[in-house]
């Protein structure tokens, strides 16, 4: 069974064009993600999934794998789909899907969320998540929270408040925050890819609930580690400062 990593990555976005390319500590945002996740010693390969030749070249020039694929993929999961299938892949293989922009990504969350996977082998896909108190995350529409059953399977992803305190005086505040890591077998990420949208999933725009939609179960991993994604130019500074900082404690 191989274990392959992917990155999404497109040139084209409406809130940040170009955002894979963009400078964070003198390099290439989208070579930080591949740097950074290719540590992760769980990992068979890792390839970058584009449909741009700039960032196919950034990659290349670092020594990096990538696939270039079709331009019009209407999410990076079918943007996966499509890398599983031109590397031939057998269903039984899993694929991770890591964010582009996420340039402080650990290697030891590919770690958690492949382990997680692998615990649950009736279980088609996997994502990770955060233990958190943050007030204002957890009243944050942009923040996606998720509640589980006792084994560790999803019951609902949601950007509203979850689960609703009550009695806010009775508990101390505590909640999963989603992190955006997914693993699937590769045969399940085929079928995925041919479900149709659900309901909740238009209303939420998550596009996990579509699994949960049509029946299928979601494992989540825990992990102690809190990524900071870059969504706007202006994330970058507070991006930049952390990278460093870890680099001087290194």
């Amino acid at each position: 069974m191989k274990i392959i990593g992917i990155i999404p990555a497109r040139y084209q976005s409406s809130r940040f064009p170009g955002k894979p390319l963009v400078d964070i500590a003198g390099k290439p945002m989208i070579r930080h993600v591949y740097e950074r996740s290719a540590r992760a010693a769980c990992l068979t390969a890792i390839y970058v999934a584009t449909d741009d030749a700039r960032i196919e070249a950034a990659v290349r020039q670092s020594g990096g794998l990538s696939i270039m694929t079709r331009d019009d993929h209407a999410s990076g999961t079918d943007r996966l789909e499509e890398a599983g299938r031109i590397l031939g892949l057998k269903d039984e293989d899993v694929v991770v899907n890591i964010q582009g922009d996420e340039p402080l990504a650990h290697p030891e969350m590919i770690e958690s969320l492949v382990r997680a996977l692998a615990e649950d082998p009736s279980c088609p896909m996997a994502t990770l998540a955060f233990s958190s108190s943050d007030e204002a995350q957890y009243r944050d529409a942009s923040v996606v929270k998720v509640v589980t059953d006792r084994s560790g399977r999803a019951l609902y992803f949601s950007r509203s408040p979850l689960p609703f305190r009550r009695d806010p005086a009775a508990a101390p505040l505590v909640f999963l925050k989603h992190l955006g890591f997914y693993a699937y077998r590769f045969g399940f990420l085929k079928t995925f890819a041919r479900l149709e949208p659900g309901v909740l999933e238009e209303m939420e725009k998550l596009e996990q609930l579509r699994a949960l939609e049509h029946g299928y179960p979601i494992r989540v991993g825990l992990t102690p580690h809190e990524t900071l994604g870059v969504d706007t130019p202006e994330d970058i500074p507070e991006v930049a400062r952390r990278l460093l900082q870890e680099n001087r404690m290194a």
